[in-house]
């Protein structure tokens, strides 16, 4: 007969008592409800930890990943609405183990107040950096750690390394809550004096006074704006990254970017489709990871995206060659055009992609491919080559010839209009002088004119890459677009001018060309 192991203990103890055994406790990854005593403010200050699968169990040290709510959020933010565990689980084996601190910021903007006696930021960096360090198996190291968050956090994680570089290096700012100069004078003094007066000063002050040195000490538009900007940032390693359908946010980042190209301060870029919501956040999260795990490791982030998929190429007898009022077009018909009788919507493609037959063929077959595949509708595609006399006069004349001579759908709204490269400056001038020719306008890695905008019912999709030379033209027309209230969607995207990443562009804007075309 077997007597188990409590029984055996029971009577070499002489007593009854039964000794329960010891049981392991499960790890837990998310650490809830912790406190750190802050000599600074002599409270405690909340925060939560995620810590990496595995940390249980091994004896490595990791890097550190601060995670910054928004106004009016708290620590729970980042593990509650924004769920980051399940981003962290998501892409494990794409992104190296770290630890997330997620600590409460109240809405003190991440920053110290101008007053001296509410130092937030001095927290932050000599007091909560240390007690992780300690508590936990990091590596304590500026390289190793990174700031991200949203909205309010999104300037905390980019004025925490910026004013900090020798404890940050690494940022993530998403949808970022600041003001540009004038936007900041304009602010109505409800907002100002609740929001911005408290931390930078100038609390009832309005115009150019509340622009305090304090507040320009800890504007980016200030610190960046320095011919010696570039070399005092260079250690630092910066994602952007803002919808364009913000209030006003994405006005800033926007201006912030070009202010950094201008400055030529080493950053990522990007925006894409939606406002100042979780919902755009969680879409931000994935990249920032790999940004993040990349910096962390001390690995150059990856300059361009993975080429499209064009598909299956045409050859050069799918197209023909006409002339129309002194200019040579290439026309490209859907399959089946010859056996029907149907009319199409007419796609006008101003290209300068080298002007190479192999980049009008990669164009037209990731045209006819999307067709194929019903991306797109069934449509005449017509390649024109940007010149300068290519203007809305010869635009009309070439528009009248086409309908003539093809079965196009003879109506504005079954046009639309594409320019790349110097194509783009074709484009932009043709319907600003004529916005009645087409209902759309998509400027994808374009040059832009500086025109005069005349509000017609045209709907504008503007697309270029971080590093694209034009980035002052695009961020002008954004502003014209949104001043007049005219309909657009904007994407910054990663990489450099090239026609490739013109095809990659034109392949994203296809949702966007679908809806126009189906009209």
């Amino acid at each position: 007969m077997l007597i188990n192991a409590v029984a055996i203990l029971s009577l070499i103890s002489g007593c009854d008592e039964k000794i329960s055994p010891v049981v392991e406790q499960p790890f837990v990854s998310l650490l809830e409800d912790q406190k750190m005593r802050s000599k600074i403010f002599k409270v405690d200050i909340n925060y939560a930890v995620l810590l990496p699968e595995g940390y249980d169990k091994s004896t490595d040290e990791y890097p550190v990943v601060y995670l910054l709510h928004g106004f009016g959020d708290n620590e729970k933010a980042w593990y509650t609405s924004l769920n980051i565990k399940y981003y962290v689980d998501l892409y494990q084996n794409e992104v190296t183990p770290m630890i997330y601190v997620m600590p409460i910021g109240y809405n003190t903007y991440w920053t110290n107040r101008y007053t001296g006696n509410y130092q937030y930021m001095d927290m932050i960096a000599t007091e909560l950096v240390p007690t992780i360090d300690a508590l936990f198996r990091t590596k304590a190291n500026k390289f190793a750690r990174a700031v991200m968050g949203y909205s309010m956090g999104g300037y905390g994680a980019l004025i925490l390394p910026a004013l900090n570089p020798d404890v940050f290096t690494i940022s993530v700012p998403l949808s970022m809550s600041f003001r540009t100069d004038e936007q900041y004078e304009e602010e109505p003094q409800g907002v100002f004096d609740y929001q911005w007066g408290p931390i930078f000063g100038g609390t009832g002050l309005g115009g150019e006074a509340r622009l305090t040195d304090y507040f320009k000490e800890h504007s980016p538009f200030h610190f960046f704006d320095s011919p010696t900007a570039q070399s005092r940032f260079s250690t630092l390693k910066i994602l952007l990254d803002c919808g364009d359908d913000e209030e006003s946010l994405s006005e800033t980042n926007d201006n912030l970017h070009a202010l950094m190209r201008d400055r030529q301060i080493s950053h990522e870029y990007r925006v894409r489709n939606g406002g100042h919501t979780t919902d755009y956040w969680k879409k931000s999260i994935p990249e920032a990871l790999k940004f993040i795990s990349n910096g962390v490791q001390e690995i150059p982030y990856q300059t361009e995206p993975t080429p499209v998929d064009i598909g299956t190429r045409i050859v050069s007898s799918d197209y023909e060659t006409i002339e129309i009022a002194g200019e040579a077009l290439r026309v490209l018909k859907p399959v089946g055009y010859a056996s029907s009788t149907n009319e199409y919507p007419v796609i006008y493609f101003i290209h300068a992609g080298g002007n190479t037959q192999a980049n009008l063929i990669d164009a037209f077959s990731l045209f006819r491919n999307m067709m194929i595949a019903s991306k797109i509708p069934n449509a005449i595609v017509v390649e024109i080559a940007a010149s300068e006399a290519i203007d809305s006069e010869k635009m009309d004349q070439i528009i009248g010839g086409l309908e003539l001579q093809f079965r196009a759908k003879p109506s504005r709204l079954s046009r639309t209009i594409i320019g790349n490269s110097l194509g783009g400056k074709n484009v932009s001038e043709i319907v600003s002088v004529d916005p009645e020719l087409f209902n759309s306008c998509f400027l994808i890695g374009a040059q832009v004119a500086d025109a005069v905008l005349n509000p017609g019912d045209i709907f504008y999709y503007l697309d270029i890459t971080d590093d694209g030379t034009s980035y002052r033209g695009y961020h002008n027309l954004y502003l014209k677009l949104r001043e007049q209230e005219i309909g657009y969607e904007y994407r910054v995207r990663q990489g450099a001018e090239s026609f490739q990443s013109f095809l990659n562009g034109l392949y994203e804007s296809l949702p966007y060309l679908k809806g126009r075309l189906a009209q």
